[in-house]
C-alpha cells in the first residue's frame, strides 16, 4: 500500500498544497468538493492519502463528470 505526503499528492494532482488540504473531508464542510471530499488518512495530526483510495476517488468524479 503506497502512502503519499500532501506535497507528493499535490505533485501528482498538479495542484498546489493548499488546493490539496482544501479538497480534504477535514476542510471541506461546504462547497464544491462537500459531495465528494478527497480521501484523507490523518497519522499523528499530519494528512496522509493512500494512493488507491485517490485513484477510486478520481474515478468516480470522472464517472459523475460523464
Amino acid at each position: 500500500m503506497e502512502i503519499l505526503t500532501v506535497h507528493e499528492l499535490a505533485t501528482v494532482l498538479k495542484m498546489s498544497k493548499r488546493q490539496v488540504y482544501e479538497m480534504t473531508s477535514t476542510r471541506t464542510r461546504t462547497g464544491a468538493m462537500k459531495k465528494n471530499p478527497l480521501p484523507v488518512v490523518r497519522i499523528n495530526g499530519n494528512l496522509r492519502f493512500r494512493k488507491v483510495d485517490v485513484e477510486a476517488w478520481l474515478a468516480k468524479l470522472a464517472q459523475e463528470a460523464a
